[in-house]
């Protein structure tokens, strides 16, 4: 009860706030509302070739995405910065685009203008858990809260896809129709196809860090779960995996941001804290086995066609308390364990169906294709109908 008030009273607040600058002209300029960050990255960055509009980045206090000052104007969105905050609503109230990129309460009190496009650039590529209005626990909520959500979804004029599984699920879950689906494909999976970025981002790590070199690198990068911020577990036996793939591979631990944990110094030369590392897909191009478990990793590494693991280790428990899709252990593309002696096990028989990988690749991501930056700044600029136009002319 004292959360929805509180609530409700910040969200008259914005309104205020947000009606007061609707007084204020329209600007031609691009909003992004950054807590990922990396789809706006690439998006605006793609924006910023075609276009000269105004670029400003609304950075959540939880962002750790490093924007270019250059390219775009960074603002702290954080109400503990009330000066940049109250500018933040300013800019969201004034801008013809706005960009989001997960699901941001305030927006159940706004209502831009009819001349204004929001765009929601999800930060997942697929979907493992149900989400939004599929979400189990939302039968577990307030009807307030519930109106709450949906006022949010309704808000998103157009949810960048990268595959049509992923517009069914989000027609489910934001209760959107088709026509308020852009199938541009996930902005930030471009640098999946750059080689060359591959070739730079591992010489960096192996100046970093010498010995990984003639390595293969193994990434474990499980999901957040909401009871381990102030008691994370990590349920990878280190000792058995250092003791039987030390002598050919190195292993990433990137969990979530806001969580800590401890390693050994006697594995300081096999395990290595990537925790830090901004852009999950640089750290996906070096990547020659993924470790995950109820992540949306998978539907982007899937491009590069290499093996996977699922290290489902409660799975029941995380069914039950986040919504599973239905048949999960027979969609992933690679083994579904719950032990590390069957994560080594795995590895030592090369237990991956390839082809298997491909086909789930395909399915994720047949709009993903290395131009998904392009093929939105395009759209969002009117380019793509410019060219039209020439093009008949």
């Amino acid at each position: 009860m004292v959360k929805e008030l509180a609530i409700s009273v910040y969200l008259f607040i914005f309104r205020i706030l947000f009606n007061f600058f609707k007084l204020f002209p329209l600007k031609k300029k691009v909003v992004g509302v950054a807590t990922f960050g990396d789809n706006i990255y690439y998006t605006t960055n793609a924006i910023k070739k075609l276009s000269n509009e105004e670029i400003f980045i609304l950075k959540d206090s939880s962002c750790k995405y490093r924007f270019d000052s250059r390219q775009a104007q960074i603002i702290v969105f954080d109400i503990k910065h009330p000066i940049s905050y109250i500018k933040s609503i300013y800019h969201l109230a004034t801008a013809s685009t706005i960009l989001v990129d997960t699901y941001y309460g305030f927006l159940a009190a706004t209502k831009f203008r009819d001349n204004a496009t929001c765009i929601q650039l999800w930060h997942a590529g697929g979907a493992i858990k149900n989400f939004g209005l599929m979400d189990p626990t939302n039968e577990f909520r307030t009807a307030k809260a519930n109106e709450r959500f949906a006022q949010v979804y309704r808000t998103f004029d157009f949810t960048v896809v990268g595959s049509n599984l992923m517009a069914e699920t989000f027609k489910k879950s934001f209760g959107l129709t088709d026509d308020r689906i852009l199938r541009t494909g996930i902005p930030r999976s471009d640098i999946l196809f750059d080689h060359s970025m591959k070739d730079h981002i591992y010489r960096n790590m192996t100046e970093k860090y010498p010995m990984i070199k003639n390595k293969q690198i193994i990434l474990y990068a499980p999901t957040f779960r909401n009871n381990q911020l102030s008691n994370y577990q990590l349920h990878l036996d280190i000792h058995k995996l250092y003791q039987e793939l030390s002598n050919d591979y190195v292993l990433f631990i990137k969990p979530h941001p806001a969580v800590t944990y401890e390693i050994s110094e006697a594995y300081k030369d096999f395990v290595y804290d990537v925790s830090d590392f901004y852009d999950t897909n640089h750290l996906l191009l070096i990547t020659d086995l993924l470790i995950t478990d109820y992540s949306s990793i998978p539907f982007e590494y899937a491009v590069l066609e290499k093996p996977m693991i699922f290290f489902a280790y409660d799975m029941e428990e995380y069914s039950y308390t986040s919504g599973l899709i239905d048949d999960y252990e027979h969609k992933m593309p690679g083994p579904v364990v719950a032990s590390t002696d069957a994560i080594i096990l795995a590895i030592k028989e090369n237990r991956f169906d390839y082809l298997q990988i491909k086909e789930f690749a395909d399915q994720w991501n047949e709009y993903s294709n290395g131009t998904a930056s392009l093929n939105l700044a395009k759209y969002l600029t009117g380019t793509e109908e410019k060219e039209k136009e020439r093009a008949i002319i």
